[in-house]
Order: structure tokens, then C-alpha cells, then sequence
């Protein structure tokens, strides 16, 4: 119930980030879902899109310095308190939350991307408590 993500290393100067995407538009790869960090060198652009392989070998063809991370997505109710439940849980059980970031559609609770110290715990802990966990081949087809 894990789902890959894709995480390009950017030099931080003005354009790069734009590069990415234009190599998969032209490759017609959907990005669900993202994030760019970055520090005074360089960026991570993390990434949840419809087709890894392809995204991979296109961007690795261009050049791009790559890495791939079994993140999780969780359904959390939109509510306030709803992210609260999801850490409060996964404390409780010793598990780090190294980073995250959301996943935003219409009609549903919100998603949110895990990244947790302890990827196969948290997916056990959150499904034992009733937390959705979204498979990473139906978050294309939300």
C-alpha cells in the first residue's frame, strides 16, 4: 500500500524547476502530487506522477539526478484536527514523520503524502486504526 515517489535533485537557479516540467508535459506524464525544497545550492522537487518508469527514464535521459522513495498516502478527514489523529497515532507508536505534503481534489477528505522513518509500521498502524491508505495506482485515477 506504499507508493513510489520521484525525487529530482535541482540546482537552484531560475528555470530549472520549469525544465522538469516541460520534459514531462512533452512525455504527457501527470503529476499528482509535489514538493520543492530547497537550500541555498540546490532544490529536492519530490513527485507523485501517473508513470514512474517513463518519468524516470525521460528525466534520466535529460540529464536529471534522480532517487525514488516509498512514500504513503492517507485519506485524513478535512477538519480541523483531522492531520492532528494521523500524528498523534503515529507518534504514539514511535514513528517519525521525516516530511509531508498534500494531495488536493474535490469530493474527498483530504490526502496527504507520508514519508515516516518506518514506511511498513506506520502503513500498519494507520490501517489498524481505520485510516484509508491510497494505493499508488488509484491516486492516478482520482
Amino acid at each position: 500500500m506504499k507508493a513510489e515517489q520521484i525525487s529530482v535533485f535541482l540546482e537552484n537557479r531560475a528555470g530549472r524547476l520549469a525544465e522538469v516540467t516541460h520534459v514531462l508535459a512533452e512525455a504527457g506524464v501527470n503529476v499528482r502530487a509535489l514538493s520543492l525544497a530547497d537550500t541555498s545550492d540546490f532544490g529536492i522537487l519530490r513527485m507523485i506522477v501517473c508513470d514512474n518508469a517513463k518519468a524516470q527514464a525521460i528525466l534520466k535521459e535529460k540529464g536529471f539526478t534522480l532517487g525514488r522513495t516509498s512514500v504513503v498516502a492517507v485519506e485524513v478527514a478535512d477538519r480541523p484536527g483531522g492531520l492532528d489523529e494521523v500524528l498523534q497515532l503515529v507518534s504514539s507508536h514511535g514513528i517519525n514523520v521525516e516530511y509531508m505534503y498534500a494531495f488536493i481534489q474535490r469530493e474527498r477528505d483530504a490526502i496527504l503524502i507520508f514519508r515516516f522513518d518506518k514506511v511498513d509500521l506506520a502503513v500498519e498502524v494507520l490501517k489498524k486504526n481505520n485510516f484509508t491508505i491510497i494505493p499508488a495506482d488509484v491516486l492516478c485515477r482520482m
